[in-house]
């Protein structure tokens, strides 16, 4: 991942590369519309495929923000073209067992479980497995839940290490998240001056 450096975005996990070149793009114009990028990765997936993670402010995405959001960047897109290929556009929400990018995630889902990888040796080590026990200025603290023989119980991770990271699902992780996106709907609507219509055996979110 490269280094940070854009104004306005504050992630501490970038891409490198095309994806780079697409999240300088595309991250403006996200702004402007109220939305925040999480990643950007081409595949080759169906041929091409350019995954733009994105998310409201308040954590939120539904199918309606996808085409939202979709048909504010493809034109943007189609004007800069930084894909030499043809390649298919695809708008997601981070999901559950999301990418952690931000400090605030981190401080967000601090108690849940995530593997990390690092760009560099961490107590000898390049990747980690265990619960976010604290997020701090600086660093995060993984309490390892399998720790091999030898290993402190705990680490103590720098942001600027980390290249990768993400929450793994568990229970815990799906209650706490289908509770948190049903609250930043109602506040949502509460903004919006709608009424809350949220019934206790309305079908649960879908997350992409």
């Amino acid at each position: 991942m490269a280094p940070a450096g854009e104004i306005g975005d504050d992630r501490i996990i970038r891409e490198s590369g095309v994806d780079a070149r697409v999240a300088m793009i595309v991250e403006p114009v996200l702004r402007a519309i109220d939305f925040r990028l999480v990643r950007v990765r081409l595949s080759g997936q169906n041929g091409l495929t350019l995954q733009i993670m994105t998310e409201r402010e308040d954590g939120t995405m539904t199918v309606e923000d996808c085409e939202t959001v979709s048909r504010a960047l493809s034109p943007v897109l189609d004007v800069e073209d930084p894909i030499e290929k043809a390649y298919h556009l695809e708008v997601s929400s981070p999901g559950i067992d999301r990418p952690l990018v931000r400090k605030s995630d981190f401080v967000t889902w601090t108690g849940h479980l995530v593997k990390m990888e690092t760009s560099i040796l961490v107590a000898e080590r390049k990747r980690f497995r265990g619960k976010i026990a604290e997020a701090g200025t600086d660093d995060v603290l993984i309490e390892r839940d399998q720790p091999a023989y030898g290993d402190e119980p705990t680490v103590r991770v720098p942001y600027e290490a980390i290249a990768e990271a993400r929450l793994i699902l568990t229970d815990d992780l799906v209650r706490e998240a289908l509770t948190k996106d049903k609250k930043a709907r109602q506040e949502a609507r509460k903004r919006r001056g709608e009424p809350d219509t949220i019934e206790e055996d309305e079908p649960k979110p879908k997350f992409e």
